[in-house]
């Protein structure tokens, strides 16, 4: 479990995150969503503790996280950013294993190899093995990027949960791409020692595959929630300054979303 109590975070004079407490439990799906500028990504950087708040705590596990050394974090928290640069290129593979460097010293052994293999076959780049990463489209480069993060946390840890978080990860992604992706983080996150939490800009998605959503409007949380209780008109007319006409599969409760 990841429990963020009251955070805040000001950039300057600025209110960015204000008061934020959530809990996110293992086992689901959690995304964030939002307009632009209601502090999707600072909220991310936050509970990855990429950024430290002014106030407030995020603990994983009833462990609060601010006194933690970084080989700690490493070890069971992974990052994946909307857009990562890389300083020269390299093998494919060998990018990958940079996901292991938390788990071995000087050379990888043979757990190290056998992750690396199945998170490569697990986002379909193993034939990319041998190509130089600087060779690679946009959308290649943003599997091989999910590899290496899945890479990193692919095991479980004893007695403690494992924390992905994804900021914007479908960048690049064509549609086919993007569900596959959202539809393997989901089966990674269905795992009862797995919490994920993650940002996304298309409702559509978000809608198809969040087992929560949590919507920020202007750094404070607006509504958390299944979705049926978050995206309501109301709600997404407040967030976006949009009227939606909003569909319920009756069958299912999945919610389908248009915008008059």
């Amino acid at each position: 479990m990841l429990t963020a109590t009251n955070l805040v975070f000001r950039a300057g004079s600025r209110v960015l995150i204000d008061s934020f407490s959530a809990t996110f439990d293992a086992g689901l799906l959690h995304l964030i969503i939002g307009p632009n500028g209601a502090g999707k990504s600072t909220l991310i950087k936050l509970l990855a503790r990429q950024l430290r708040s002014q106030s407030g705590k995020v603990e994983y596990g009833g462990s609060d996280i601010a006194g933690w050394t970084e080989r700690r974090l490493a070890l069971q928290r992974a990052v994946l950013s909307q857009a990562v640069e890389v300083a020269f290129s390299m093998p494919v593979r060998e990018l990958v294993m940079m996901g292991r460097y938390p788990h071995f010293g000087t050379h990888p052994g043979a757990t190290d190899e056998r992750v690396c293999d199945e998170a490569m076959r697990f986002f379909d780049v193993v034939e990319l093995t041998d190509r130089s990463y600087g060779t690679l489209s946009g959308g290649e480069r943003q599997r091989v990027q999910f590899a290496r993060v899945l890479a990193q946390i692919w095991q479980p840890v004893s007695d403690s949960a494992r924390y992905l978080f994804l900021d914007e990860p479908l960048t690049f992604l064509d549609i086919r791409h993007q569900i596959d992706f959202m539809t393997k983080v989901r089966e990674f996150a269905s795992q009862s020692d797995v919490v994920v939490v993650g940002v996304l800009h298309d409702l559509s998605l978000a809608v198809k595959f969040a087992d929560r959503l949590t919507l920020l409007h202007q750094g404070r949380v607006l509504a958390t929630g299944q979705t049926r209780d978050v995206l309501t008109r109301e709600h997404l007319r407040t967030a976006f300054d949009v009227t939606p006409v909003t569909l319920t599969n009756a069958a299912t409760g999945q919610v389908h979303l248009a915008f008059e």
